[in-house]
């Protein structure tokens, strides 16, 4: 263990490193091609042909059309107006919303606050391994039901929801359908007319784009209410000067991702199964979270008894090698996670997990380091822990 070892990134589901030709199509934007794409002299004509055309990248690549593709500044952005801004723009017809209680907390809280506002929220509970019941979901619909809003894919253990069939259901209903795709986008196949998507909520710095921009997607005839109030930008849906070097970024980034994804999904799927297999095998008492087969193919995650996660991340980092113990956004918090807790672990294994995400720099050499290390890690801290039976047969390092 050196002070100056290469790092070993594997937390790409809290946010991934900028493509270098990113960048580089960014770059002018922020000094020569700057104009304003909502003036009308040259510079910000050819500005305005710069988002236009960013904005049909971006529909071809969702199914989409590009009428329906409004940038924002994010995915916490996107997942609260379509929540709020059809919550609003439907409550004449109706005030009960149906979502999953391991949704993003872009989505959880926008939910909750509804709540206080008078609106009826059904939080519909998942099985061991993280996925919703289309069933349960359809006997959950009233008369008063105006959205569902169920994630593509869940961002700490990786489970991938049945959308097309819960989208499905929401169609026959006439209900808005809304997913956060913000994990999904880029990592898995999508499509918003094969999958009977009405809104969708996706942010470019989970697919080796920039922060700070996102898109929602919001399909031809769909009632909602702006989120942001004041000028008339994104066809006076979204107020605020676009973010033009953002969107450029966002729409060469998942140019990218979608050509590399057949490639890039066998591979990640390849790195994801070793990591499972070998640690589970190599560390007792441990336990993988989410579907074994219905997951992202970069999504690893795993409990391991009688540890706390943050020690695991705190080792893990003296080794050089990054991770988290669940979402990113909320890290910082002593509360396990709502997701782990929600599939049936207890607070002690919930506090124990380590969430292990791939991106496409991840090589063979660094998964035999992980594989390597890990073990010892656990049984180094197990020897440590009054609680562990094992501790005297386990400590590796």
């Amino acid at each position: 263990m050196v002070s100056d070892q290469r790092v070993i990134y594997l937390d790409h589901a809290a946010t991934t490193p900028a493509r270098p030709e990113v960048v580089e199509a960014m770059l002018p934007y922020f000094h020569d091609r700057f104009g304003n794409p909502s003036s009308i002299y040259r510079i910000a004509r050819e500005s305005r042909k710069v988002v236009e055309s960013a904005r049909e990248s971006v529909a071809r690549a969702l199914g989409a059309e590009p009428g329906e593709i409004y940038f924002t500044s994010g995915g916490t952005e996107s997942d609260n107006w379509a929540i709020k801004g059809v919550a609003f723009a439907n409550r004449k017809r109706g005030d009960h919303i149906i979502t999953s209680a391991i949704e993003h907390h872009a989505v959880l809280y926008p939910t909750r606050y509804l709540a206080k506002q008078g609106f009826s929220v059904t939080f519909l509970p998942v099985d061991a391994t993280g996925l919703a019941d289309p069933g349960m979901l359809e006997d959950a619909i009233t008369e008063k039901t105006t959205l569902i809003s169920i994630m593509t894919a869940n961002n700490e253990i990786g489970t991938i929801e049945p959308v097309r069939e819960i989208g499905k259901i929401a169609r026959d209903h006439g209900i808005p359908f809304h997913t956060d795709a913000v994990q999904a986008v880029g990592h898995i196949p999508l499509s918003v007319k094969d999958d009977n998507i009405d809104l969708l909520s996706l942010s470019a710095h989970k697919f080796n784009g920039p922060k700070g921009v996102g898109v929602l997607y919001i399909r031809k005839g769909t009632r909602i209410d702006p989120f942001l109030h004041g000028g008339a930008q994104e066809r006076n849906r979204r107020a605020g000067t676009e973010n033009l070097a953002g969107i450029v970024g966002l729409a060469t980034a998942l140019d990218f991702a979608v050509q590399s994804l057949p490639r890039e999904m066998e591979r990640q799927k390849r790195f994801r199964d070793r990591l499972i297999a070998g640690l589970l095998s190599s560390v007792p008492h441990s336990r993988l979270n989410g579907h074994p087969e219905k997951r992202l193919p970069g999504n690893v995650n795993i409990s391991f008894e009688y540890v706390e996660g943050e020690s695991i991340l705190l080792s893990l980092d003296a080794y050089g090698i990054c991770a988290s113990t669940g979402s990113a956004c909320t890290s910082g918090s002593l509360e396990p996670s709502h997701v782990l807790l929600a599939i049936g672990l207890t607070h002690e294994v919930a506090h124990g997990s380590l969430r292990l995400t791939l991106g496409e720099e991840n090589t063979d050499e660094e998964i035999d380091t992980v594989l390597e290390t890990v073990p010892g890690i656990i049984g180094k801290l197990r020897a440590m822990s009054p609680l562990y039976p094992g501790k005297e047969k386990e400590c590796h390092v």
